[in-house]
């Protein structure tokens, strides 16, 4: 392991409180600081200096695509919404009746997508495990509870509820123990994303306690690490008191003959732009982890083909694997986001066709709907009309994986549920994507 710079920055995080210094600094229009108060009012906003300093460019502002990516905006919420907050927020003798209002807006905003709650919260002799989610066999998602924040929030995050305050909403455990009993009651499991939030805020000796016993497990061969850090605090592995020590853990991870796999998330090549990022990669990389690269597709973003080719080969460049690009999800302010399914897939092909072979690793654009991960293959004309080429990448049901299916196409669709599946399609697909064949994840 390469030994890292030795002059330590202190991050510190900006939420709504320091809204006004951060206007201040930047010359940010007091409109768009009105905009960006009142709709932080519903969802989370934080941001540190180097997303200010490193990624925002400031004369671009606001269509500039990282201040998107973490300010809220205009359109996030109806206007309605956003002038009754703005109403009730100024007036002190209005806080019971603004506390009723951001309840209410959160809760038509589907704050847990696809079932999470309702069919992925598995249970053990009966009882629910609390912070885990298992929605494909091999795979357990785990979250730690000092994980479940982030070094900065992207405005699309469709785990935006886990930021809220709000304990009904919210996954996360303070120990694996729950986990450990659960994987040793599945041996089936033989992946564990541990994620958030980000646990890579988590400093080098909590994160230890989290997957250290995970080191004995024999049946679990991979761990999995859902980060966004190496874009909004690659000091994290570069410079911080304890960036050596974390370098060290993945060694070690790697050592006990486990799959150590960072499951980083790019939504722009600037992110990958700065030589802090680069030497972050780098440095994880030296450790035997690999490097996964995903993030959604984003109105405002990242919604343009050359954009996503030249991430996915800063990607390849930085020795990282291009995996994914999803769809956004049907949560928060997806309205503002969403790209219809028809274009999506138009960006992917276009930017996949200008690809080397290594970078062809990537999948896109999938979605991560309740019945698993379904990929658009594209568009096909036929003398019945065109229709939307489909696939089950992932399933629930194992039987539905690697499967083909078409459906209907729409030019303004973009979610599974806005589709309609052929008639021809197979019975047990058909049904998975209507939900019949759903149900709560039933005990063991």
């Amino acid at each position: 392991m390469a030994a890292g710079p030795t002059a330590p920055e202190r991050f510190r995080a900006y939420g709504p409180r320091q809204l006004d210094d951060i206007a201040a600094r930047h010359h940010l229009p007091g409109e768009i600081r009105e905009t960006v108060r009142r709709i932080s009012l519903v969802l989370p906003f934080r941001v540190n200096e180097y997303v200010l300093n490193e990624l925002i460019d400031w004369d671009r502002v606001p269509d500039d695509p990282m201040f998107q990516l973490t300010f809220p905006q205009r359109g996030m919420l109806p206007l309605a919404d956003e002038e009754l907050l703005g109403k009730l927020s100024a007036d002190p003798g209005d806080k019971l009746l603004l506390r009723e209002a951001i309840a209410d807006i959160r809760a038509g905003l589907n704050p847990h997508p696809s079932g999470q709650q309702r069919y992925n919260v598995p249970h053990l002799n009966g009882v629910e495990v609390p912070g885990l989610q298992h929605k494909y066999g091999e795979t357990v998602l785990y979250f730690p509870a000092q994980g479940q924040t982030c070094h900065a929030y992207c405005t699309y995050c469709f785990r935006w509820a886990q930021f809220i305050g709000d304990a009904d909403l919210r996954f996360a455990v303070p120990d694996p123990g729950g986990l450990l009993a659960y994987l040793g009651a599945h041996p089936e499991v033989s992946d564990v994303l541990v994620t958030g939030g980000d646990p890579m805020v988590m400093t080098t000796e909590r994160l230890r306690r989290h997957l250290t016993p995970l080191l004995a497990v024999e049946s679990v061969d991979t761990i999995r690490i859902g980060t966004k850090s190496v874009a909004y605090w690659p000091q994290r592995f570069t410079t911080d008191t304890d960036a050596d020590d974390v370098l060290r853990l993945f060694e070690e991870v790697v050592a006990a003959g486990k799959q150590l796999a960072v499951m980083a998330h790019f939504s722009h090549p600037r992110e990958l732009e700065t030589p802090l990022a680069r030497r972050a990669l780098a440095r994880i990389r030296a450790t035997g982890a690999v490097v996964y690269c995903q993030a959604p597709l984003t109105a405002h973003v990242n919604d343009d083909a050359e954009v996503w080719a030249a991430l996915w080969r800063a990607e390849l460049a930085a020795g990282a694997v291009p995996y994914y690009l999803f769809v956004e999800r049907d949560t928060g302010p997806h309205e503002y986001f969403k790209v219809p399914l028809a274009r999506a897939a138009d960006i992917f092909q276009a930017a996949y066709r200008t690809l080397p072979g290594l970078a062809r690793t990537v999948r896109g654009p999938v979605m991560s709907a309740t019945p698993g991960k379904v990929v658009v293959d594209g568009v096909e004309d036929t003398p019945q009309g065109s229709f939307f080429r489909l696939r089950m990448l992932q399933a629930r049901d194992p039987a539905l994986v690697g499967r083909p299916f078409r459906a209907r196409f729409s030019s303004e669709a973009a979610w599974l549920d806005e589709l309609e599946p052929d008639p021809s399609t197979p019975a047990d697909i058909a049904a998975a994507v209507r939900g019949d064949t759903l149900a709560e994840r039933s005990p063991a």
